[in-house]
């Protein structure tokens, strides 16, 4: 029995599907919640245990901050003890903001920065010279020893390469009591009216003092006075002029290059920050990519004429000033708007592009008369880029953004930094080199570093090395070696950004908090699912409660105690059917148990498909760490990408064959990694990309929208007799537009309330009650049911509702098919998760009339699925391969790389390490491969 002083006892959950519940959670252990997909184990663990823990955070606050934060709904549940502090650590919420990196989200970034601030070495961006700065002392000492007896002028830089006559600069420094100047390296005196050419470049010192240096109290008095005056003049620099051989040497109180003279300002945190001006390249704002205008984007067919629709922006011609513009530049260039766009001459064509002014007149030879013409055209490309970096609203923005690329910045050539930031230099590498390593090599770089950091620098840097070191270290016990600091965060997948909040977690060293945890082993090769389980159990011993939920087999067996909820999904499931130790889950008769017990598998098929023969070749990728790959694809196949995370399989796959298919098939815009050439192509019809991004991010999208049975649905009901009688059309039952909507809530059903420092929460709009429409529309019904009561029907619900509908049956049998009977069709798209949002996508193609030559990449799809759902899922799978389709999938899962017909494994490590075709062929080929990874664990699975 549970000692019920160390439990967290929940008392009668109801949310979403949970069937009144009560259950007793061990504290201070790493518990596990399993169960099929839709069972309700999320709705247990964050919308009952988090929801009431960040329910009770808040109340915690001031009645004066909680006005500002709305009040957060009590979850349906009776009661919760012995509830700590909970983090959820989810994985859905990263950052979608292009500043946020790896670097910045695990805070190693401001550690870098301070290390850099206070402990490097700077370098001058001219000659590569040491920089130096000298006190004022110590420029009096070094001029007395290196220019005794010598007669110099002491001079005072103000002006440095710039154009310009300088008439008032001279004014100004005679006022100041100067007799004298050198510009361009010559002495001269100053004079009335002085000015230079304005159209040159000139360096121009005032001459604070001429002397001859004598090692006496009177002259050393003067020259500190004269250098102190030079430095006032001087912004903090100054030159030496030694008359008789003419050199000049300078000296600063700030960092300096000695030869040229550039000074950099003394380093602060902020100016290695790519988020503050300080520090951000000024051309790209620190982003690290700019957008420029692709004049092929503007002008997609220069067959077409300008009054055809040849410029995309404008489109077919209308009766607007700026058609009126572009006649009036054919009549000077003589051409009309009828004409192809490669006929018309190139200036114009720059003019159209570019813009120009211009006034003429021409004279028509059949009336004898002159008519004047006046051209003021901003240009379209012009025009594209104004709208993009001055709109104030996103959808214009999106639209110019549609005629640009996007590409490294030429300036900073994508370091996002300033020059100056560039050359601060540790043990020879800037900040940005080390960013750009992966964690296993810069783990290594700092573990090397003490040994080539003087004694100064190692007794500044010692404390923030170890801040350091000991962050990576966390990065490399999740299984994360392969990532760069630099790594924007919005290119990571779930599994990776879940796994870096759960690094910098255990870097807090928390205690006695409750974790929530959701599926952390996504996409992370078995290899390293050892690696991730130690995490959670450090997590626990040093005495943290963690709750998993999870379908990974090594985690339920390694856990102090497993949940499982059932025993079906959706509203057949949300009860507990086991609870215990992994030996008493395994001794229940629980789907989950049959599985783990080996009662239940998923049987090997007899044969592997002999496929249709054909290949799709793709030779020589070297995009990323790709080291120049080659594979053949045989199509008509179940091809199964395989390899430990980061070895290079999404850059091959999502990156480079893609956006080359998408480009061949559909004229896709995506620029594909580098690649030799691709044959083959001419083997199938179309290319379909199924990943886990969110199918919308409003709880405006449904999945009745998203797989667009919505559509027919409201097709439906405008066809009811009630409806034809009040003249209802689609637009009625949508809750998109104004008409049949409840306005208060504008159709979503829930209200936002904008959290300032925690997530949005949604609550049920007080006028429809969560129904979206207003009184008048759901009086409409079909077969007793209004649209609101449709929408929140499940699958498998609809599927015997509109079983006389083909065109609204095939598609949601589809999405029944794929295992998602449980969700209802007006489910709002933000509660899916990542695994549910990529199978209503699949469902969605696969609903549509398929060619039998489709060509589908699926990332990733067994995620958050359950052992049975993946059964589910793979009969879908085989079905569409067997009818002549190929289906490629970037898998971890065994279930489902042991019933591929073709293996690819790329590796062996990740990162550098990484990025070599390693094996290929059937599961039993690969399984007997010495170098792979994905072997080893196959070889048990088939045995």
């Amino acid at each position: 029995m549970l000692d019920k002083d160390n439990t967290i006892e929940v008392l009668g959950a109801r949310v979403h599907n949970l069937k009144n519940i009560d259950i007793s959670i061990p504290r201070e252990k790493l518990v596990v919640i399993t169960g099929l997909s839709g069972s309700g184990k999320s709705s247990l663990a964050f919308d009952t245990i988090y929801a009431e823990g960040q329910r009770r955070y808040v109340e915690t606050f001031s009645a004066y901050a909680r006005q500002f934060l709305g009040g957060l709904e009590r979850p349906d549940v009776d009661k919760i003890d012995g509830l700590s502090p909970v983090i959820a650590i989810e994985q859905k919420t990263t950052s979608k903001s292009p500043r946020s990196t790896v670097g910045t989200i695990t805070e190693i970034y401001d550690f870098l920065r301070l290390l850099y601030a206070r402990g490097a070495d700077a370098y001058s961006y001219n000659t590569g010279e040491k920089m130096v700065s000298y006190s004022d002392e110590q420029i009096k000492d070094l001029i007395i020893q290196d220019y005794n007896g010598k007669r110099i002028n002491i001079l005072a830089p103000v002006i440095k390469a710039r154009k310009g006559h300088y008439a008032e600069l001279f004014q100004q420094i005679t006022k100041q009591g100067f007799l004298k100047v050198r510009v361009n390296g010559e002495v001269q005196d100053l004079t009335a009216g002085m000015k230079l050419d304005r159209y040159k470049t000139h360096d121009i010192e005032i001459v604070v003092d001429r002397m001859v240096i004598e090692d006496n109290p009177d002259n050393q008095k003067r020259l500190a006075e004269s250098i102190n005056t030079a430095m006032h003049h001087g912004e903090n620099v100054l030159m030496i002029l030694d008359q008789d051989s003419n050199e000049v040497r300078y000296f600063s109180r700030n960092l300096m290059c000695p030869s040229t003279g550039i000074s950099y300002q003394n380093p602060e945190p902020n100016l290695f920050s790519f988020n503050s001006p300080k520090g951000a390249c000024p051309h790209c704002n620190g982003l690290g990519t700019v957008h420029e205008i692709n004049v092929k984007k503007i002008i997609p067919n220069p067959k077409l004429s300008i009054k055809s629709g040849g410029l995309a922006p404008l489109g077919e011609y209308k009766s607007s000033w700026i058609f009126k513009q572009l006649e009036t530049i054919g009549e000077k260039f003589g051409f009309k708007i009828t004409d192809p766009i490669e006929k018309i001459p190139e200036e114009a064509m720059t003019m159209i592009l570019h813009g120009g002014k211009d006034k003429f007149t021409v004279s028509s030879k059949d009336l004898g008369v002159t008519r004047d013409y006046k051209i003021d055209f901003e240009g379209i490309s012009n025009f594209i880029k104004n709208q993009y970096d001055e709109s104030a609203t996103t959808s214009i923005k999106r639209w110019a953004k549609d005629f640009m690329d996007e590409i490294p910045c030429p300036v900073c050539e994508g370091s996002r930094l300033k020059k100056e930031a560039l050359f601060f230099r540790v043990n020879e590498k800037n900040i940005t080199e080390l960013c750009d390593m992966d964690i296993s090599d810069l783990t290594a770089w700092f573990h090397d570093l003490n040994s080539h950091l003087t004694d100064k620098q190692l007794l500044i840097a010692s404390e923030v090395v170890k801040e350091i070191k000991d962050r990576l270290n966390f990065l490399m016990n999740v299984g994360l070696n392969y990532l760069a600091l630099s790594r924007s965060s919005k290119s990571l997948s779930g599994g990776e950004a879940q796994r870096i909040r759960l690094a910098t977690q255990i870097g807090s060293q928390l205690v006695g908090v409750l974790y929530i945890l959701d599926e952390p082993s996504i996409g992370l090769h078995q290899r390293d699912n050892e690696k991730l389980i130690h995490s959670l159990e450090q997590l626990r011993d040093i005495g943290n409660s963690v709750i998993v939920v999870e379908h990974d087999k090594d985690m339920i067996e390694t856990a102090d105690y497993v949940i499982d909820i059932g025993p079906k999904a959706g509203k057949y499931g949300g009860e507990i059917i086991s609870i215990g130790t992994p030996a008493e889950t395994l001794k229940s008769d629980t789907i989950t148990a049959q599985y783990l017990n080996g009662k239940m598998k998923l049987e090997i098929p007899k044969e592997r498909r002999k496929g249709n023969g054909k290949f799709l070749k793709l030779t020589g990728a070297t995009g990323n760490n790709l080291k120049n790959v080659s594979i053949e694809i045989p199509l008509g196949k179940l091809i199964c990408v395989t390899g430990v995370s980061g070895s290079g399989k999404s850059t091959l796959i999502n990156e480079t064959l893609y956006p080359i298919l998408n480009a061949y098939y559909f004229n896709g815009v995506k620029k594909p990694q580098p690649y030799k050439k691709i044959e083959g192509l001419e083997h199938i019809d179309k290319v379909i990309d199924i990943d886990q991004s969110p199918i919308g991010r409003t709880p405006r999208s449904n999945p009745a929208t998203y797989t667009e049975v919505f559509t027919e649905i409201r097709n439906l009901f405008t066809m009811t007799s009630e409806s034809m009688i009040r003249g209802y059309k689609a637009g009625r039952f949508s809750f998109n537009v104004k008409g049949g909507r409840c306005e208060t809530c504008e159709g979503s059903g829930v209200r936002t309330i904008e959290m300032n420092f925690l997530p949005d929460v949604y609550v049920e709009c007080e006028t429809c009650q969560g129904k979206r429409f207003n009184r008048e529309t759901l009086e409409i019904r079909y077969k007793g049911k209004s649209i609101s009561d449709v929408l929140d029907m499940t699958v498998d619900e609809a599927v015997p509702f509109f079983e006389n509908i083909p065109k609204i049956y095939r598609k949601v049998k589809t999405i029944q098919d794929v295992g998602l009977g449980y969700i209802t069709l007006g489910q709002q798209s933000t509660t899916l998760s990542g695994g549910e949002a990529q199978r209503i996508k699949l469902a969605g193609e696969l609903s549509k009339k398929d060619t039998g030559n489709t060509f589908y990449i699926l990332d990733e799809p067994t995620t958050g699925l359950h052992f049975e759902d993946i059964r589910v899922l793979m009969d879908v799978i085989n079905k569409l391969v067997d009818k002549g389709n190929t289906i490629l999938v970037i898998e971890h899962n065994m279930d489902v790389i042991k019933l591929a017909d073709y293996i690819i494994d790329i590796g062996p490590e990740g990162g550098k390490g990484g990025g070599q075709l390693i094996a290929k062929g059937t599961p039993e080929e690969v399984a007997k491969n010495k170098k792979s990874y994905t072997a080893k664990f196959l070889k048990k699975e088939l045995e």
